[in-house]
C-alpha cells in the first residue's frame, strides 16, 4: 500500500477512536455507561451485518471459524469497552486512557512470548516512548485502584485481540470479521449491562445523533480501517500507532467539551510522534539486507 494511503487510514482511524471519548462523555448524560456502548456496537455490527450479506462477502464455512469472530469479539469489543467503561466508576478518563493504551507495549511482549515474533530493539524503544508520551499527555497521575486493574485488563484484552487478529483472521474475509466481532461483542455488553450496572437509555435527537456518531464512524468506520491496517501490516508495528488515538482525545475535549490543553499535552504528544517514527522507521541498508535474506524463506513457506 502506498504510504501516505497508509498514513491517511492512520490518522483517520486514530481520530474516531480517539473523538469517542469526548463524544461518549456526552452521550453519558443519555445512557448508562455498558448500555451505551452495547447498543452501540449492536447497531454498528447489525449495519455491517447488512453490508457484508448484500454485498455478498464470504462468511465463515465452519463451526470453529465462527467461534474465532466471536472469541475476537469477546477480546476486542466486549473485554476492551467493558473493562474501561466499568473502570470509569473508580478512576478518572485519563488514567484508564492511560492504562488502556500501553496495549502497543503489550502486543510485543506477547507476540515475542507466546507467537515468537522478532521486534528490533528500535521498535522496543519507540514503543516505549511512545507510551510515555501517553503518560505525560494525561499529567503523569495513575493511583493503585480497582479502576487501575481493570484499565490495565482493557490493555491486556486488547493487546490479546490483536494478535488473534493477525492469527486467525487470515482465514476469515475482514469485513466480515469486523461485522461480526462487534456484534457479538455488543451482545455481550447488553447482557453484561444487566448485571454490572442499572441499564438506561433516554430517548431524543441529541442521544440518537450521538449513538449513530459512535455507532457508525466511531465502530463502523473507524473498525473497519483499524482491522484492514492489521491485517496488512505487522500488529506490533500498526498498534504503535494507537498512541496517537488519546493524543486525538484530548484535542476532540479540547474542541468539544473546552477541557484545556496543558504545556504537558503538547511535551507528551512529540514523544508519541517520535514513537510512532522509532517504531516504524527501518534503516535502508537493513531493509535491502532482509529482503535478500528473508526472501527465499519465505517462498519456500
Amino acid at each position: 500500500m502506498n504510504k501516505y494511503v497508509y498514513g491517511l487510514l492512520v490518522v483517520l482511524t486514530t481520530s474516531l477512536m480517539g473523538s469517542a471519548f469526548a463524544i461518549g462523555k456526552i452521550g453519558l448524560a443519555y445512557s448508562s455507561p455498558i448500555m451505551l456502548v452495547a447498543l452501540r456496537f449492536i447497531i454498528a455490527g447489525v449495519i455491517m451485518g447488512a453490508f457484508v450479506f448484500f454485498w455478498k462477502r464470504p462468511h465463515p464455512k465452519t463451526t470453529k471459524n465462527w467461534f474465532h469472530v466471536f472469541v475476537i469479539g469477546f477480546f476486542q469489543t466486549a473485554g476492551v469497552m467493558g473493562c474501561i467503561f466499568v473502570s470509569l466508576k473508580t478512576i478518572t478518563a485519563g488514567e484508564s486512557s492511560i492504562l488502556t493504551f500501553i496495549n502497543p507495549l503489550l502486543v510485543i511482549i506477547f507476540g515475542t512470548i507466546f507467537l515468537k515474533f522478532s521486534y528490533r530493539k528500535l521498535q522496543w524503544i519507540g514503543v516505549s516512548l511512545g507510551f510515555l508520551g501517553v503518560f505525560i499527555t494525561f499529567g503523569a497521575q495513575v493511583s493503585i485502584k480497582i479502576g487501575t486493574l481493570l484499565g490495565f485488563m482493557s490493555a491486556v484484552s486488547w493487546a490479546i485481540g490483536t494478535l488473534l487478529i493477525k492469527t486467525w483472521g487470515t482465514k476469515i474475509d475482514i469485513w466480515v470479521l469486523t461485522a461480526y466481532q462487534m456484534l457479538f461483542g455488543g451482545i455481550v455488553l447488553f447482557i453484561a449491562s444487566f448485571f454490572l450496572e442499572t441499564p438506561f437509555f433516554h430517548i431524543n435527537t441529541s442521544s440518537m445523533f450521538i449513538l449513530l456518531w459512535l455507532a457508525v464512524m466511531a465502530s463502523v468506520v473507524q473498525f473497519a480501517i483499524w482491522f484492514y491496517l492489521l491485517h496488512i501490516g505487522d500488529p506490533g508495528k500498526t498498534s504503535a500507532f494507537l498512541f496517537l488515538a488519546p493524543f486525538f482525545g484530548v484535542l476532540s475535549g479540547w474542541l468539544l467539551l473546552q477541557e484545556p490543553i496543558e504545556w504537558y499535552v503538547i511535551l507528551g504528544g512529540c514523544l508519541i510522534f517520535v514513537g510512532i517514527f522509532l517504531s516504524n522507521w527501518t534503516p535502508k541498508s537493513k531493509y535491502q539486507k532482509e529482503n535478500v535474506i528473508k526472501q527465499p524463506a519465505k517462498v519456500g513457506t
